[in-house]
């Protein structure tokens, strides 16, 4: 479980077929093997590290629901470790399970109130709701509106210049994840199917 609150922009140092090694500094101070990292939202497991880097094994099935097939040597990348029992909830509950990848559409403004429009897939759009939470590349941002297939979060300075948002422009693939509740919600008002009554 994470927050969505961003701890380091991380560098790739090498990304061959499902194996990607991570430079980093602060995600490792207490990182140890077998630990879990949300990179750009995507909860992954920590089977080698050294002082600087990290290295993650990455399933056929990460590949196939998120934007990592588009990484490079080089690209920055949003890093946080799992919660723990004296975390502050900063953010909202992020599980690192990618739910879909989303498109920029734009990030537009002034330093001061720029605006975020992500293009969603069906999947993910249900979900989506004004004042919902939305993970970006494992960022915990507010959704301000919805609209057709899209939708827009208002990113603050801070956000930019401590995440790989800052980097994204017009075209490029993001990793997004819902909110776990509205999830919830959708199973009871199904009928919860599989589920039983009986006490």
């Amino acid at each position: 479980m994470f927050t969505g609150i961003v701890e380091e922009i991380g560098s790739v140092v090498e990304m061959d077929g499902h194996r990607l090694v991570v430079g980093a500094h602060a995600v490792l101070e207490d990182t140890a093997i077998g630990d879990s990292i949300a990179v750009n939202g995507a909860c992954l497991t920590v089977v080698e590290r050294t002082a600087d880097r990290f290295t993650v094994e990455i399933s056929e099935e990460t590949l196939h629901r998120t934007a990592f097939d588009g990484l490079k040597t080089g690209v920055g990348v949003d890093l946080e470790r799992a919660v723990t029992p004296t975390t502050r909830m900063g953010g909202h509950f992020v599980q690192g399970h990618v739910d879909g990848v989303g498109t920029v559409v734009s990030l537009d403004g002034t330093p001061e109130a720029t605006t975020l429009r992500v293009r969603m897939p069906s999947e993910v759009a249900r979900y989506v709701v004004e004042k919902g939470f939305i993970a970006v590349d494992g960022i915990s941002l507010t959704v301000t509106d919805v609209a057709d297939s899209t939708f827009a979060v208002a990113v603050i300075p801070y956000t930019l210049e401590h995440t790989v948002l800052g980097e994204r422009s017009s075209g490029d693939s993001v990793n997004l994840e819902v909110d776990i509740v509205a999830k919830y919600v959708e199973r009871l008002l199904a009928g919860g199917a599989g589920g039983s009554s009986d006490g």
